[in-house]
């Protein structure tokens, strides 16, 4: 209980940061595309290194990188409120914000694994997807009250967010040690996890593209404010209510590699939507209104799929020579879908600023293409 609570608590602060850091930038920085896309690499070079800091914090169980990660969380987010008109100091807490952030990542994989019965973890994660999606809308909450009631400015946001992660620190302390081995190593790179290294490569490239230009889509084509954000990722997140612990049983029942695959042929699906909505809808048609429509329903796809990692964080548990294993290997993946990410953002701003956006989305479907044969290689 102390887990899913400091879990749900980090949840609220993370929607109010993703509902409202797009809308932000844009308003404060007025940035372009290739702009939005180079500030992604130091945002997401701590995505790179999680490998190293799980490694250099091997003598600390997984409940305490919980509290570091949540403190480095609320720091992270205070400065953002505290600088928000100052480019480089914001870049920095930015950065600061994102080493919790990718930290707590294999970290909450890793507990709640160690809390599963054999044979039982994809439903244990579908709980926790559950646990994470309720307090994901009571963070869409704030965002929506805030930003479309009560007129808050972005600085008073951030700084909810900051006290929410704060608040996650103590329940991080009071948990009792578990969700951690004492002779957890510092890094681990096996032959035996190569594919899991590979979807983590394409779930990398995915990733990225779709946080960072499927906003900006919403937000320099179509001109919609912060608490539309608030708004789809409530209706997101309510759809995840149900699809997450479903999603827990089908992995389950069926397997890791069926959930997979469904989930790159839907990233084609979602990458056309994106991409050609605009032309074929508004341009050719002349329906505004339904092109927009169709983004949004890109944009809530994109966010239920997100939840489909579970089944990559089960394959590893299923294929670990050692429950030792797990938590390095989970932090080697977040850093292997990295090494993509960081650079795929400001080669597509650059696209989208010489091209069109919609050939970013173009190289998108083909990433997708390329994941679903890798999916299908997939066997426990």
């Amino acid at each position: 209980m102390l887990f899913f609570a400091a879990i749900a608590l980090m949840s609220i602060s993370q929607a109010i940061f993703d509902s409202v850091y797009n809308n932000y930038l844009s308003d404060t920085f007025n940035l372009t595309a290739s702009t939005r896309g180079e500030l992604e690499f130091p945002r997401e070079l701590p995505g790179l290194l999680t490998a190293v800091m799980t490694g250099l914090f091997f003598f600390i169980r997984e409940t305490g990188l919980g509290a570091i990660a949540a403190g480095t969380v609320a720091l992270g987010m205070a400065g953002i409120a505290v600088w928000s008109r100052r480019w480089w100091p914001m870049v920095a807490s930015t950065l600061v914000w994102s080493i919790g952030g990718h930290l707590i990542m294999p970290v909450r994989d890793s507990v709640a694994i160690s809390l599963a019965r054999k044979g039982r973890q994809g439903r244990r994660l579908g709980q926790l997807g559950l646990v994470s999606t309720l307090a994901t809308i009571g963070g869409f909450a704030v965002v929506y009250i805030g930003t479309k009631l009560l007129r808050s400015n972005y600085p008073s946001i951030f700084l909810v967010a900051a006290l929410t992660s704060a608040l996650a620190v103590v329940l991080w302390l009071a948990m009792p040690k578990i969700g951690g081995h004492e002779d957890r190593p510092r890094l681990v790179v096996k032959r035996r996890y190569s594919l899991f290294y590979a979807l983590c490569l394409f779930f990398g490239a995915r990733k990225q593209i779709f946080i960072t230009f499927g906003p900006w889509v919403l937000v320099r084509i179509f001109k919609q404010p912060a608490y539309v954000f608030a708004q789809l990722n409530t209706v997101g997140a309510l759809i995840g209510l149900f699809f997450q612990p479903w999603l827990g049983h089908l992995i389950d029942r069926f397997g890791e590699r069926v959930v997979l695959v469904g989930e790159a042929v839907l990233m084609v699906v979602v990458s056309v939507g994106y991409g050609f909505s605009q032309h074929l809808f508004g341009d050719r048609w002349g329906l505004p209104g339904v092109a927009l429509g169709a983004v949004m329903i890109c944009f809530v796809m994109d966010q239920v799929l997100f939840a489909v990692g579970m089944a990559r964080s089960t394959y590893l548990s299923k294929l670990a020579e050692r429950p030792e294993d797990i938590t390095p290997s989970l932090s080697l993946g977040v850093s292997i879908n990295h090494i993509i990410s960081m650079s795929l953002p400001a080669l597509g701003g650059r696209i989208w600023d010489s091209y069109g956006y919609q050939w970013v989305f173009v190289g998108a479907a083909v990433v997708a293409l390329l994941n679903i044969w890798v999916a299908s290689r997939v066997r426990t």
